[in-house]
């Protein structure tokens, strides 16, 4: 949007296809513009959020996790039905939390709990499995997330495969049923779930990576910047899927480099600075303000938290 702003003449805006209009230099805010991208009011791009009286109970606490010299100390926990955001300066350790939550790190020290049980997570089958059952969406499902030569359906099910066996061979009716569902609720733009999913486009690919760990049944959840890359309106389809997905329970850290993203969808903000949780925002503390001013370590205005203090 800066560089349309800075660099071009006169816009045309395209949706599904379709011209949608052209306007001057000047003659649209950022706002209307993305109303024309999306079809809809920008203010609706996020629903609302749940208002509780009492924090949720925890489902995943995480108590002074270390790795290296990427992360100092990390004390965390997520409630049952809540999204907590990940802020910060990009490299600030906020992948790594993630990664080591999942089991993909190794010489992690400190405890991580579900359910208020320690558990030890040393692998991502060990974290995907039995009553854990988390997900990671990676950063880049290119090549993290899918194996683009292979069929939508098989990347849809592939991290779900041994729940649709029968024995040694798949239950393919059941396959089938359960990918239907899944290109269904999440509006997949597939005519044909043989086809390989490099044909699909960026936002339509990221779809089948959430689907993929859908399928799991998964009960905590972890974006890794989930919508970096993707349209406007199919960043909304999944603003609301994870909001429905904590009003069912799921438990739900979602790391984004959009400040937009961090105060429409989150409930909690932690900010990460040299590996450390700096501050925690929560509820109207949640700014743009309070987040850059977060992560550039400095004292925010008011009588609010000091540097170190969590919620």
């Amino acid at each position: 949007m800066l560089e349309i702003a800075e660099l071009a003449d006169v816009g045309s805006v395209f949706r599904n296809g379709c011209h949608i209009q052209t306007f001057a230099k000047g003659t649209k805010t950022d706002d209307e513009v993305v109303e024309l991208m999306i079809g809809r009011e920008y203010k609706h791009v996020f629903p609302p959020k749940p208002q509780r009286d009492r924090p949720p109970a925890p489902v995943l606490a995480i108590d002074k996790l270390s790795w290296g010299d990427r992360l100092h100390d990390i004390s965390l926990a997520i409630g049952k039905g809540e999204i907590v955001g990940l802020g910060g300066l990009d490299g600030q350790g906020q992948r790594e939390l993630l990664l080591a939550l999942f089991g993909v790190l190794s010489g992690c020290s400190g405890t991580i709990s579900i359910d208020g049980r320690p558990v030890h997570i040393n692998s991502p089958r060990k974290a995907k499995s039995g009553s854990l059952r988390l997900a990671l969406i990676p950063e880049d499902r290119k090549t993290e997330g899918l194996m683009l030569p292979m069929s939508v359906r098989d990347n849809v099910s592939m991290a779900s495969i041994t729940k649709l066996t029968r024995g040694i061979t798949v239950d393919r009716r059941a396959e089938k049923s359960r990918i239907a569902e899944m290109v269904q609720q999440l509006k997949i733009k597939v005519d044909d779930t043989a086809k390989p999913v490099a044909t699909l486009s960026g936002g339509n690919q990221q779809k089948v990576v959430i689907a993929k760990w859908l399928m799991t049944e998964a009960r905590i959840i972890l974006l890794n910047d989930p919508t970096r890359g993707i349209d406007v309106g199919t960043k909304q389809e999944i603003y609301q899927l994870l909001r429905d997905l904590a009003d069912q329970g799921t438990a739900i850290l979602f790391y984004t480099t959009d400040y937009d993203e961090l105060i429409g969808c989150c409930d909690r903000v932690a900010i990460l600075y040299d590996g450390r949780i700096l501050r925690q925002l929560v509820g109207a503390e949640i700014t743009e303000r309070n987040i850059v001013t977060s992560a550039l370590n400095l004292p925010l205005e008011g009588n609010q938290r000091p540097a170190g203090a969590t919620a």
